[in-house]
């Protein structure tokens, strides 16, 4: 076990010596960047004869073939990552179980202490540095040097290993009190674990969606309230004009980590706040910015957080379900060679991790769905609410820098959280053309 310790160490640090070496190479994509200024083409502007497919082609047709092609092969690469990620994690897990690693860090665990509770954090601990070590290598090169490849990081690696860690320390805090407490509940309710846990989870996920924008992103990035009236004023009064209780605009500075232009609405009750980046600030026009604020609106309005909630609720009972049945099935063949005593016992704990990512990698089609479903809902509240159509377009090229413009029906419904930014253009286009007497000061003479 030591040893096999000082060996992750050391491919560590040469991986990581190796990352200093190749962050200082730089890569021109000055020929394959989405404009920055986009133009409302002239198939665009409003007349008797306005044609929605038209008007898309028309706005795509402003995006470099170099741009798209950089795009397509970034939002493809992912299809991939999503399978390496799956099969990194399923090895990982099974190399704790399969040469008794887990046992291992069980047992130094109880030797630490007696106490049940304070075991399961020890273990928790050990399992959460371990796996980040051993995830490592895939997670520097999809994390730091694909971003980088593609146009998309500004950090150098000191600063994204140090996000790195932050994000560890959190995971290690606060999952180490939900895991404490689910195995509380196993050790005491062993017959009906499977619902007290999936209820004490629900309960945990309200809770840290809650606390996020409050102690959780400020860890890793400043934010704070907007001042430009010129920007915030129209917000406002989109806000207002819509019953949005909203007296102040949110700002983050993503610049100090990536190039992505976004926005979002987080929290939870009383934390919920609508968030701009500044990357968005700094390269998206006025009508943008109303725009994509205007769809981060329809979230609240349309209530999303908590129907999101509702989701991820019914997606964890049946989790824990499936759980049950696949704990009892693995442990009746293979609890005795890996050395693992019951579903109380907290060397079950890769095992735990490993149905769920064989559970969640078959899901993502139904989570992307879900997604999709509410992103769309706030586009068109969004549009409506704006009366941006152009803006609109205009954000979905921006955002096309890190998504697939034009994906084909099952390649957008097996693999996109967001419609895809041709069917945003299309979408903003067709509302448009059913609006036209609102833009007659736009119209051809």
């Amino acid at each position: 076990m030591k040893k096999y310790f000082v060996f992750v160490a050391l491919a560590f640090s040469l991986f990581g010596s190796t990352c200093l070496v190749h962050a200082q190479e730089k890569v021109d994509l000055s020929q394959s960047q989405m404009p920055s200024v986009i133009q409302v083409p002239p198939e665009a502007l409003p007349s008797g004869h306005f044609d929605p497919e038209a008007a898309t082609n028309a706005y795509l047709a402003q995006i470099p073939a170099s741009a798209r092609a950089r795009s397509d092969a970034y939002f493809e690469g992912g299809y991939w990552l999503i399978l390496w990620d799956f099969l990194m994690a399923a090895l990982i897990y099974l190399a704790l179980l399969g040469f008794g690693w887990s046992a291992k860090m069980r047992d130094f665990s109880v030797r630490l202490s007696r106490f049940p509770f304070l075991q399961d954090l020890i273990y928790w601990i050990q399992f959460m540095i371990l796996t980040f070590l051993l995830g490592a290598p895939l997670s520097i090169y999809e994390g730091y040097f694909r971003e980088h490849k593609y146009g998309l990081a500004t950090q150098t690696f000191g600063p994204w290993t140090g996000d790195q860690l932050k994000g560890l320390l959190v995971g290690t805090i606060l999952g180490g009190v939900l895991v404490a407490a689910l195995f509380w509940i196993a050790r005491k309710l062993p017959r009906t674990w499977h619902i007290w846990g999936a209820l004490v989870s629900i309960c945990f996920a309200m809770f840290a969606a809650m606390i996020a924008p409050v102690f959780i992103f400020p860890l890793f990035n400043k934010v704070t309230r907007l001042n430009d009236p010129k920007i915030t004023a129209p917000i406002l009064s989109l806000a207002h004009a819509n019953d949005i209780p909203a007296h102040d605009v949110y700002q983050i500075d993503a610049s100090k980590q990536s190039t992505r232009m976004s926005a979002n609405v987080s929290g939870f009750g009383k934390t919920m706040r609508i968030t701009l980046n500044d990357n968005l600030l700094r390269r998206g026009s006025p009508e943008e910015i109303q725009s994509i604020m205007g769809h981060e609106m329809g979230h609240y309005v349309l209530h999303h957080i908590y129907k999101d909630m509702l989701f991820i609720s019914v997606v964890i009972v049946v989790f824990f379900s499936l759980l049950r049945w696949g704990l009892d099935w693995s442990l009746a063949r293979w609890g005795q060679s890996w050395r693992i005593h019951g579903i109380s016992d907290v060397a079950v704990l890769p095992l735990v991790f490993l149905i769920a990512s064989v559970l969640g990698f078959l899901f993502t089609p139904i989570q992307n769905t879900e997604t999709r479903v509410n992103e769309h809902e706030a586009d068109m509240y969004g549009i409506n609410a704006s009366r941006q159509p152009d803006g609109f377009a205009q954000g979905a090229i921006h955002l096309g820098e890190y998504r697939k413009m034009s994906p084909g029906p099952i390649e957008e419904f097996i693999f996109f959280d967001h419609p895809s930014g041709r069917r945003r253009i299309f979408d903003a286009m067709q509302w448009k053309a059913e609006n036209l007497q609102l833009f007659e000061n736009q119209a051809s003479r």
